[in-house]
């Protein structure tokens, strides 16, 4: 049986990469960049003024000269003006206007007494050097540079770099359209009469809130009854329709796990079957014959969620070519003992501890079926099969909810 490190990497190497499409800039946030954004011209694209004040030549000040006459004010948007040839001339400047021709500094206002069409430099003349206050042309990218490569998940930072390199619209990964498939008879939808033989349907509405927090909103539901007819039939027809497919319930070695025998029957490749972890043990992955991914999730709801997040959602970040997440690290605020020689997928509170080192809290459910005790945590750590205590201090792997 496979370590949940040697599942997460068969995932990675097999999962399809999205193809693009070109996005406007308007809707493109939280979408993977696919081709990379350069400058198309210096950044910034002239010498920008940084301060309000008085644009001067700093020579004027070094031979001497404390007090200038103020030849005009210039704005940001207004073509820049040309310093008189008089050494004292200057001229009112404003924050994110051009410097005007023949200034080389820029002498802010609180540093000046003004009398009428005339100021007066009151401060030490020796700190200002040429560029002060000047944010220089071409000082944070030449014309031509990559400046956001491709592989990264726009944010409004990327997004102000777009639009001032001009980009309307950005080549971008195409988010996926993902099926989520609960399985068994004893499910029934959240407004529906239930049974006291029956409990409501839960795992496909967390796992649909949980795919869309991570920036995936095109996310449908579907309930399998445990009959082999249904689930041939909406099988069938969900892998030829959508990009991902994830399934939850009816993968295990139950007399009504018609999942596994079907799935092979529709020519869906089996990965592996089965990763030595708790929860999650009958965690199953494949990809159709048309190279669709789907993760069969076991129907325990905290199971599910736990292998929503340690591989479903990495896989989908690497389809759409985002580069791999740096791991997190907690430190246990607890000491843990588990016994099983499985991986142990621990709920955890997270807080922040001296020195700023995350703390994880142990928050154990009851069962894997006690979807309830999740509220309240933040994600959960993974321990290592083969040890069974693991003392306070012990630094696992974290994997917050999102």
């Amino acid at each position: 049986m496979l370590t949940p490190a040697e599942a997460e990497t068969r995932i990675l190497e097999t999962i399809p990469a999205m193809p693009g499409e070109d996005c406007s800039i308007s809707h493109a946030h939280g979408r993977v960049l696919r081709a990379a954004l350069k400058a198309d011209r210096d950044l910034p694209p002239y010498d920008r003024v940084t301060m309000d004040g008085y644009a001067l030549r700093t020579s004027a000040l070094a031979s001497g000269i404390r007090t200038f006459g103020v030849q005009g004010v210039q704005a940001a948007g207004m073509r820049p003006g040309t310093l008189g040839a008089s050494p004292e001339s200057c001229i009112e400047i404003t924050v994110g206007a051009v410097l005007p021709l023949g200034a080389d500094c820029v002498v802010p206002y609180e540093d000046t007494v003004r009398d009428g069409a005339s100021v007066a430099v009151a401060a030490d003349a020796a700190q200002f050097a040429p560029g002060h206050s000047v944010h220089r042309r071409g000082s944070d990218h030449r014309a031509g540079d990559e400046v956001v490569p491709a592989g990264t998940l726009l944010t409004g930072r990327e997004i102000a770099v777009a639009a001032a390199c001009g980009y309307s619209s950005l080549s971008v990964a195409r988010l996926p359209r993902i099926a989520v498939v609960a399985t068994g008879d004893e499910l029934v939808e959240v407004d529906a009469a239930v049974a006291s033989h029956q409990i409501r349907r839960s795992n496909d509405h967390a796992l649909r809130a949980a795919l869309h927090s991570a920036g995936f909103p095109g996310v449908e539901r579907f309930h399998f009854h445990d009959m082999r007819h249904e689930i041939e039939h909406m099988l069938w027809h969900i892998l030829a329709e959508f990009d991902v497919v994830l399934i939850t319930g009816g993968v295990s070695k139950g007399r009504f796990d018609f999942l596994p025998a079907e799935l092979d029957r529709q020519g869906v490749r089996k990965i592996f079957h089965g990763v030595a972890q708790r929860p999650g043990k009958p965690f199953w992955y494949g990809l159709s014959a048309r190279m669709t991914p789907v993760f069969a999730l076991p129907g325990n709801p905290v199971s599910a969620y736990t292998c929503l997040h340690r591989y479903v959602l990495p896989a989908l970040a690497r389809s759409a070519g985002a580069p791999p997440a740096p791991i997190l690290r907690a430190s246990l605020s607890a000491p843990v003992t588990f016994k099983p020689r499985l991986a142990r997928l621990l709920p955890v509170g997270i807080s922040s501890g001296p020195g700023a080192v995350l703390l994880a809290e142990p928050e154990d459910c009851n069962t894997s079926g006690d979807f309830s005790g999740l509220v309240g945590t933040d994600g959960f750590v993974e321990l290592p099969a083969g040890q069974d205590e693991f003392p306070a201090g012990y630094c696992a792997g974290y994997w917050p909810w999102v």
